[in-house]
């Protein structure tokens, strides 16, 4: 039984999806502001995310982020504002799909199966990345090196889990904060350079051959490899 993470505010509406994706056979969890949805995210690894625009505490364009931060999950945007801005604006920002409301029920049911169908096909090829003697699992969040599995923090796995989505582009300090640690983190930029720091501690054994974190002065930090 695949699992639906509904992030939606509005206790009616989420209940109305509850009750539909239940019938279809889904195992539905439930979270009512973008906090909670980034939490249950985590700790639930759903098979795909119905995510509200307007909830509290985080939107849905900061918790969009966090997902795509460390993992292709598919995500259904859901929202009440019918601007084409704002649907090219989710659909650019790593959605998936992009329903209107007022919705019908079935509709966002049969919406579900059809992205859940592409990202079936497409998910042998995406779910793990062998480096050399480096395998990320992405779906799983799980890192490897040499057959031993490295343990990172959160954060520093999901600095390592976005660059190496990206081999050989360089992402600025700026770009990193936004996309790992949030467009609302008020911290220091330092925060990245010692993540890197530590990631690269873990992955000392890793021979410099294969890959590497390289920094490149003034622009940021690379995930170099020949994969």
């Amino acid at each position: 039984m695949q699992t639906i993470l509904v992030a939606e505010d509005e206790p009616a509406i989420s209940q109305v999806l509850k009750v539909y994706l239940a019938k279809a056979g889904f195992h539905v969890i439930q979270a009512f502001n973008g906090s909670e949805a980034i939490e249950k995210f985590g700790s639930s690894h759903p098979a795909l995310v119905l995510l509200d625009v307007m909830m509290p505490e985080k939107d849905g364009w900061a918790v969009l982020k966090n997902i795509r931060a460390v993992s292709s999950c598919p995500v259904i945007m859901l929202t009440a504002l019918n601007d084409i801005n704002y649907r090219l604006a989710g659909l650019n920002g790593g959605a998936d799909d992009y329903i209107s409301k007022p919705f019908i029920a079935d509709e966002v049911v049969a919406r579900v199966r059809a992205v859940l169908r592409r990202s079936e096909k497409a998910k042998p090829a995406e779910k793990i990345q062998h480096y050399g003697s480096l395998s990320i699992d992405f779906k799983a969040h799980r890192v490897f090196l040499s057959g031993n599995e490295i343990h990172l923090t959160p954060r520093d796995l999901s600095l390592l889990l976005f660059l190496a989505s990206s081999p050989n582009r360089t992402f600025s300090r700026e770009h990193l904060l936004d996309e790992v640690w949030g467009h609302d983190y008020d911290g220091s930029d330092r925060a990245v350079d010692l993540s890197v720091k530590r990631i690269r501690q873990a992955l000392a054994s890793w021979p410099s051959s294969e890959g590497e974190i390289k920094t490149l002065r003034g622009l940021g930090y690379q995930f170099v490899t020949e994969r």
